[in-house]
């Protein structure tokens, strides 16, 4: 029984022991400041470099308001429907012909095109931003290409849906018919 006495005070004895060490493990890794690997030490002290989402984004962006001016898209409809409706409105029905389609489908015609202009301007400054970026940011940090070619395509659909929305609006391409 002695020896039963002694093994149960051991591991008693032993138990405190490990909680002692687990105890003091905590307490010590609480009070030690952060440790890294060498790696990691010389990965943050460097400055964090942008990923270029940003640019990437405006491109697209760029590129997508290029493509409406091309379309008119939403807003460009909604417009020539109120002018259309206004015209319809504001002319009676003992007004020439001519001045019927005039205020009727001229002005129509011209909200939109209006609309496709403003849209091909807003992607020529966003695509012209993005591109002009890499001169204002970090000097040896290069511009993803993709970024570029996305950014380019949206300042060329802004160039044509500018060109087509001026054509558009000055009767040159697609002008209203003579009513004689």
């Amino acid at each position: 029984m002695a020896t039963k006495t002694a093994e149960g005070a051991g591991s008693e004895t032993g138990a405190q022991h490990d909680e002692t060490v687990a105890e003091t493990a905590v307490t010590e890794e609480a009070q030690a400041p952060e440790r890294r690997e060498p790696g990691e030490e010389t990965a943050a002290a460097e400055p964090r470099h942008a990923s270029g989402v940003g640019q990437g984004a405006g491109a697209v962006v760029s590129a997508a308001l290029g493509l409406v001016s091309l379309n008119g898209g939403w807003v460009g409809t909604v417009a020539s429907a109120r002018a259309q409706l206004m015209g319809q409105l504001k002319t009676s029905s003992q007004a020439g012909v001519a001045q019927q389609i005039k205020a009727v489908y001229g002005d129509a015609w011209h909200a939109t095109a209006l609309w496709a202009g403003l849209f091909a301007v807003a992607a020529l400054i966003v695509g012209v931003a993005v591109l002009a970026r890499p001169a204002f940011g970090a000097p040896g940090r290069p511009q993803a290409p993709w970024i570029k070619s996305v950014a380019w395509g949206g300042v060329a659909l802004g160039v044509v849906g500018l060109l087509l929305a001026a054509l558009k609006y000055s009767d040159a391409l697609l002008g209203l018919p003579s009513a004689g």
